[in-house]
């Protein structure tokens, strides 16, 4: 039987376990990455590990999500990056030199490598045929010591491509289609393989925008084959020693087969506030718009910018809409400066932001009030641009460009001809914004710099036998990260303060959360289905961790957000009858028993006292997912390891 493209790569790194859909597998990782929204934390997880140097092939820290300093706490964290880069062996991307993905598949991404990030969108890298998979941060940082990433081992499904996109339908109404038929939770436990003769017609940054929203479907990644289009992308970057030739063998065989017809398919647009509530932009016509965002991991390519320039100029945006631009990285701004497209954009009335995440991770260029703004980002949580009433809606920048000029919800396709494109077969090479790590007999001498907004890791609480706490918390289905931890320009700088931060957990569902989960001194948070889904920021169960919380009991899990858990020592646990969730209240007395026996046959038992009703809780976990538990957390864990 014949190997997936995914199936030979795993294969290839494989460090122990077997190729069984279900069953735990440890890969070798070759690359790492990490923003600083999440890598201040990393670091210092890695410098616990008392590791001198790392020890992949190739570690990069961006610079990408908190670039508004409003104050010294974002400085002091990228001082603190950069210092911890340059003595352990890290590349250090400043800020300006672009969004973390883009960057790192224009100078860094290699086919038939391994890539872990402390970002759920990592797996854009498998738009250039590399294994790439969003992870926590501390998963990340035993990654960067030489330790091995466990995944459990995903089912495969191939989406099939056929025809060529018509004008106006875009790469992003790909991922928009995949999302309507699959759904926010129909790629869990899944790799989705892209093939079909309709591949040879997409551009390695168009599949880079679908392998990025494959992180939407809750897939543990995407990838598409490395063939002569990754060859000629390679080569324009001037890395063609870097491709190496990847596909499927012919006879391997999937889990599940989608076929999909591009020259079927029309503009598409996502409604609030889901990725996969998807509906035709013509039957939206007229909505009015009042805010227009073009940029993110997702829609950030020269490609994608050349496209916009091309249909903005000569044009001017209308009196209504408010427009912003991000190029991807300083690549993109600078060959759009060099060609003339850069003053095509600002001569339209468009604003051009700096090239980094910004918008959409709520950093600055908020909706006003009741907003409808859309944007061609990759979510559209609520309250995530930053305003909580606002309408957010995803798009791709042809839809963006069209709502734009006109004010409203416009087919593209209505703005005339789409204009011809010409890629430069060469791209700009400028990497003085990437700095080397200092060489190994230098490093010793050097100083980390600590700003005074870093605060210590949370104190680990290992796992004990029986657990009495109040449910502090019951939530709903797709409850996000954003949800559990948000994100902007608020809250984004104290990423290394756990303490401050712990004040605004679950604030988007109840405000006084905090303060009740502190007061209890330990407690029990219950949720729906998916809980978890979107960012990988672990900061999600650290700061939960902080706040007492022991065990989450919900009727699925995304899966990074179930293994953070675990990480930080909490128990993530699934109800056996999805119906028991409605037979437990918010601030019932819960209690669970002979938790580690339990653990072992995969149920334990949760009592409410209030009510004295029992039920059973399902778990799966590996040996060494009930060693990390018991041992307070993976970090406790990886110390007693090495300490053997």
């Amino acid at each position: 039987m014949g190997l997936t493209i995914a199936q030979k790569i795993i294969r290839a790194h494989l460090v122990s376990g077997d190729m069984t859909p279900g069953g735990e597998v440890a890969l070798k990782i070759d690359q790492t990455l990490t923003q600083d929204a999440t890598g201040t934390m990393a670091y210092l997880e890695f410098e616990t590990m008392g590791i001198d140097r790392v020890r992949t092939e190739r570690s990069v820290a961006y610079i990408d999500h908190n670039t508004l300093q409003c104050g010294f706490e974002n400085p002091d964290d990228h001082r603190y990056i950069q210092s911890v880069a340059k003595k352990h062996g890290i590349w250090f991307s400043r800020p300006g030199n672009g969004i973390c993905h883009q960057v790192h598949l224009e100078r860094f991404g290699v086919p038939g490598k391994t890539l872990i990030g402390s970002d759920s969108h990592t797996p854009t890298g498998g738009g250039l045929g590399m294994l790439a998979f969003g992870a926590g941060g501390l998963d990340v940082a035993v990654a960067m010591g030489g330790g091995a990433y466990y995944i459990t081992m995903p089912k495969m499904i191939r989406v099939n491509l056929t025809g060529r996109l018509r004008p106006f339908v875009t790469a992003k109404d790909v991922s928009l289609e995949i999302l309507r038929i699959l759904s926010v939770k129909g790629g869990v436990g899944s790799i989705i393989e892209w093939g079909g003769e309709g591949v040879s017609t997409l551009s390695v940054p168009e599949r880079a925008t679908i392998t990025n929203m494959g992180t939407e479907l809750g897939a543990t990644t995407s990838i598409f084959p490395s063939d002569e289009v990754t060859r000629a992308f390679l080569e324009a970057e001037g890395r063609g020693g870097d491709y190496t030739p990847l596909a499927s063998d012919p006879d391997a065989v999937y889990d599940r087969v989608i076929d999909m017809d591009l020259s079927a398919l029309e503009p598409l647009i996502a409604c609030p506030h889901s990725p996969d509530n998807v509906v035709p932009v013509a039957s939206l016509k007229g909505t009015k718009v009042d805010q227009v965002c073009i940029g993110s991991c997702t829609n950030s390519s020269l490609l994608d910018m050349l496209k916009v320039a091309a249909l903005l100029k000569g044009r001017t945006v209308s009196p209504s809409v408010s427009l912003s631009i991000s190029p991807g990285s300083k690549q993109v701004l600078s060959m759009l400066a060099e060609c003339g497209a850069l003053n095509d954009i600002l001569a339209s009335g468009a604003r051009v932001l700096e090239c980094a995440c910004g918008p959409c991770i709520g950093m600055g260029f908020s909706p006003n009030s009741a907003g409808v703004s859309l944007r061609t980002f990759n979510r559209n949580f609520e309250g995530r641009s930053g305003t909580a009433d606002a309408q957010v809606y995803l798009v791709s920048p042809e839809t963006a460009v069209a709502a734009a000029l006109t004010g409203g919800i416009t087919d593209p396709r209505l703005l005339g001809a789409m204009p011809e494109i010409a890629m430069p077969a060469a791209f700009r090479i400028d990497d003085s914004a990437v700095l080397a790590p200092a060489a190994p007999e230098e490093a010793a001498s050097l100083e980390v710099v600590r700003g005074p907004n870093i605060k210590p890791f949370p104190a680990s609480r290992p796992v004990t036998d029986e657990i009495k706490a109040p449910l502090t918390l019951k939530v709903g289905d797709n409850i996000t990260t954003d949800h559990i931890m948000p994100a902007g320009a608020k809250i984004l700088p104290y990423r290394s303060n756990i303490p401050y931060l712990s004040q605004f957990c679950f604030g988007v569902c109840d405000k006084s959360f905090p303060e009740r989960a502190a007061a209890a001194g330990q407690s029990i948070v219950v949720g729906g289905s998916n809980y978890g889904q979107g960012s990988s920021r672990e900061h999600a169960a650290l700061v939960p961790l902080y706040l007492g919380v022991r065990a989450v009991v919900a009727k699925s899990f995304a899966r990074i957000h179930a293994a953070n858990l675990i990480n930080a020592g909490i128990l993530p646990l699934t109800f056996r009858n999805p119906a028991d969730y409605d037979r437990l209240n918010q601030g019932d007395a819960l209690r669970l028993t002979d938790v580690f026996a339990g653990m072992d046959r995969g149920l334990v038992t949760l009592t409410d006292d209030t009510t004295g009703e029992s039920f059973e809780l399902a778990c799966a976990f590996t040996q060494r997912q009930k060693a990390i538990l018991k041992a307070g957390g993976l970090l406790p864990y990886t110390k007693e390891e090495n300490d053997k």
